[in-house]
């Protein structure tokens, strides 16, 4: 069956390409699926422009779509069980986290939903003058691109079309061309859900046949991307050249900080599933951990320990507690930042090299791996490496743990470890991050605000920011009973 969708109907590629679509934690064939190019682009553009400005969608009261977000939000739980296969067969990731990303992408549809159906959302200034009415009023932006990664599909998509349909908008999803079953999946309930056709559709393809040439498409209003910060750059140059809004989630290179006071048994448990969770492919990951001296030593030779004895696996093994990386290219790019920190000075405790296992040797897997008397001036410390590897630098009091959390181009989220309430207030307070978490890691709500500050992004996702970024603003003056004002008699 075809895979694009555009206008309301399902359709092959317009070149007639397909791309193979394999497992990353074996090989083996996923599916074979139609990869869309400019051509397609350019029909799904016209599709979602046309149903934008003449279509039904933009002008269905907000109730009425906050209802249909709901439908979808209930399709999405009944489907859970066949989208996290789907998801982990894509992506290799343990079927656990699947069905977690699952729950999650009902959850935000769920949100919005109920967010606009709520009611008006208009806002009345008070001029003073019984004869103006004056209200501030939110229209959607118009069409959207929607242009999302392999790390966690379901849920990146979700994050961009829930709010995007709930301001009135039309859409072109884009997903990543190594992951695409979710987001076709997606699409059929969206169908079923009753969406208009032309407000959504979808695009296969690589960024650059499909993502670069949605990017620059004269009718699309907004561009939406969570990817890297090297792809974003170019987004953003673009949306530039027509003026266009932008919203970018471009990862992070997070920050994890324990002080001498913490408990060191769940920071260090914590400190486990920040680096490696999803085989460290999350831009969430606290990829940089910062240990207060005192503990320091300690603390490594526990977190090694437990390092080494994590299973590695496939998707469907239940007794694997991370997976393997999404190909070989990215294998291959994660051995190079290891052996550049190495290079330049950093300590190897664990890992650091493709498991000796011959049951994983058809997938794509990499040793947890921790680096120690790591510097702010490694690679390995400053990049976003995006993989199983956690860099340990150490500080000696809050003002340098402070300082070294701050020293990146990142700035996406954080954590604090101790037990001084005081001491975290502050260190909180003056984090350059988009999320801090207090004794706590991954944590996340969809009504709470998601995105970074500095090179991790402009705009946000989740809570009514997240929102915001698909509507405009427009103020409505009306005067009754207006007469005339004379100004040049």
């Amino acid at each position: 069956m075809p895979e694009l969708f555009i206008g309301g109907r399902w359709t092959a590629a317009a070149a007639a390409r397909v791309r193979d679509i394999r497992c990353p934690a074996d090989g083996s064939l996923v599916a074979t699926v139609d990869e869309g190019g400019p051509e397609d682009v350019a029909a799904a553009a016209t599709a979602a422009r046309e149903a934008f400005d003449t279509g039904s969608w933009p002008h269905t009261p907000a109730a009425e779509r906050g209802r249909l977000l709901l439908r979808v939000a209930d399709l999405l739980e009944r489907e859970r069980s066949a989208l996290a296969h789907a998801e982990s067969l894509d992506t290799g990731q343990r079927l656990a986290e699947s069905e977690y990303g699952t729950l999650a992408a009902a959850d935000c549809f769920r949100y919005y939903g109920g967010l606009v159906a709520a009611g008006n959302s208009d806002r009345i200034p008070d001029t003073g003058d019984p004869e103006v009415d004056s209200r501030v009023v939110h229209e959607p932006v118009g069409v959207c691109a929607l242009i999302t990664p392999w790390s966690r599909p379901l849920l990146r998509s979700a994050a961009k079309v829930a709010p995007a349909l709930a301001a009135g908008n039309t859409f072109v999803l884009k997903p990543s061309e190594l992951t695409p079953h979710t987001a076709v999946l997606l699409m059929r309930l969206l169908a079923e859900a009753g969406l208009p056709a032309g407000a959504g559709n979808l695009v296969l393809g690589t960024g650059t046949e499909a993502g670069a040439p949605l990017s620059l498409d004269e009718r699309v209003d907004l561009v939406s991307l969570t990817g890297g910060l090297v792809t974003g750059r170019r987004v953003m140059a673009a949306a530039a050249t027509a003026v266009k809004r932008v919203v970018l989630e471009l990862g992070g290179k997070n920050p994890n900080i324990v002080f001498a006071d913490s408990d060191l048994d769940t920071a260090v448990d914590h400190a486990l599933t920040a680096a490696f969770q999803n085989a460290g492919q999350l831009c969430s990951a606290g990829s940089r951990l910062l240990l207060q001296d005192e503990i320091h030593d300690r603390f490594v030779e526990e977190l090694v320990a437990r390092a080494r004895a994590i299973r590695l696996g496939g998707p469907f093994d239940q007794d694997a507690r991370s997976g393997p990386l999404i190909s070989a290219a990215h294998r291959e790019r994660v051995e190079a930042y290891v052996a550049g920190g190495l290079a330049e000075g950093a300590v190897l405790r664990c890992g650091g090299s493709r498991p000796g296992d011959a049951v994983l040797a058809e997938g794509f897997f990499y040793l947890p791996t921790v680096l120690d008397e790591c510097t702010p001036g490694m690679s390995v410390v400053r990049d976003e490496c995006f993989g199983p590897v956690v860099t340990v630098e150490r500080f000696r009091d809050e003002p340098e743990a402070v300082a070294l959390a701050n020293d990146t181009l990142y700035g996406l989220n954080a954590a604090v470890w101790t037990e001084d309430a005081a001491r975290a207030t502050r260190v909180a307070a003056r984090l350059r991050v988009g999320t801090v978490w207090i004794n706590d890691l991954l944590a996340r709500h969809p009504a709470a605000e998601w995105g970074g500050w500095k090179q991790s992004g402009l705009g946000r996702e989740f809570g009514l920011r997240g929102l915001a970024e698909y509507q405009e603003t427009k103020h409505v003056w009306r005067r009754y009973g207006t007469r005339p004002r004379r100004w040049f008699e």
